[in-house]
């Protein structure tokens, strides 16, 4: 992304299979970081029911999306000029 915007170096996009799954991954995301003392700027609500989560972490933008919204928003086509990075899926 920092090719493309100044506000962020990685955009993280990521998606969950449910509105309550996307919460918890979103509140899996903010806890790990925050045992190494890394705050999201942007706070969630566990209750939400957007199916879309966003956590700040200045340099990297983390979103998770329910799948269909995801495909609805179409980020990696809005910001399509940004180089892709793939990570590998994690078997949880």
């Amino acid at each position: 992304m920092k090719e493309v915007v100044g506000f962020c170096d990685y955009f993280v996009i990521s998606s969950g299979t449910s509105l309550r799954h996307v919460n918890a991954v979103a509140q899996a995301i903010e806890e790990d970081l925050a045992k190494d003392k890394i705050k999201s700027l942007s706070k969630i609500s566990p209750n939400d029911e957007s199916g879309w989560a966003v956590l700040d972490y200045v340099s990297v933008v983390v979103h998770v999306f329910y799948k269909p919204i995801r495909e609805f928003y179409s980020l990696e086509r809005l910001w399509s000029d940004a180089r892709k990075v793939r990570i590998p899926r994690i078997k949880v």
